[in-house]
């Protein structure tokens, strides 16, 4: 959804990077050009690649705590959770690390100036993060949750839309019944089906 906006704001390129198939396969569809991170050795570099060795002006991290590929983040996660429950809850609210490999490629990808959005969820109290890398190219963070309501204006016209400008009806690749919602919420946590948006219909 974030590249699809982003192709709907500008007339630039939009570089959607992901892991899941579907996905990839849905972004294209919408004529965004794609990175499988499966098939790419080095994410920030293929950007580069694509933008005539710029880096992107934008960065979008939408993945925060679903992120993989830091074993380091992944085994202290995992010891956390054989700890009891209350010494596990200390531990994260003072030491949680989080899986950042996503976040240091995406300040990676940028040109010196560019802006790096975080959406994505990073809850750990003592993650290392590059200051010097983000002083030095002079990266703007942005980060937070949706403020709903502040583009509720500019998105319901879109959503509203017969032509559907975001592709949003292709977004949902399942519609349950609202009994069948612990399915649904079973298969989109596990990217099982093939399941990208599960919508619950009463």
């Amino acid at each position: 959804m974030s590249a699809r906006i982003a192709k709907h704001q500008g007339d630039g390129d939009v570089i959607g990077v992901d892991l899941v198939p579907k996905r990839l396969e849905m972004a294209r569809r919408h004529g965004i050009t794609v990175l499988d991170v499966n098939q790419v050795d080095d994410v920030p570099d293929a950007i580069r690649d694509l933008t005539g060795g710029r880096g992107a002006d934008s960065v979008i991290d939408a993945v925060g705590l679903e992120a993989h590929g830091a074993p380091a983040a992944s085994a202290a996660q995992a010891m956390a959770g054989w700890l009891p429950d209350k010494l596990a809850e200390k531990l994260n609210k003072t030491a949680g690390v989080d899986r950042l490999s996503v976040l240091y490629s995406s300040i990676d990808a940028l040109r010196r100036g560019g802006t790096l959005s975080v959406i994505g969820l990073y809850g750990g109290a003592a993650d290392p993060i590059p200051m010097i890398e983000l002083f030095d190219k002079q990266i703007q963070i942005r980060m937070g949750q949706a403020n709903v309501k502040r583009w509720v204006d500019d998105l319901m016209p879109l959503l509203l839309d017969d032509s559907d400008p975001l592709g949003v009806e292709d977004l949902a690749t399942h519609k349950l019944l609202l009994e069948d919602a612990a399915h649904g919420y079973e298969i989109f946590q596990n990217k099982k089906d093939e399941a990208i948006k599960v919508i619950l219909q009463p």
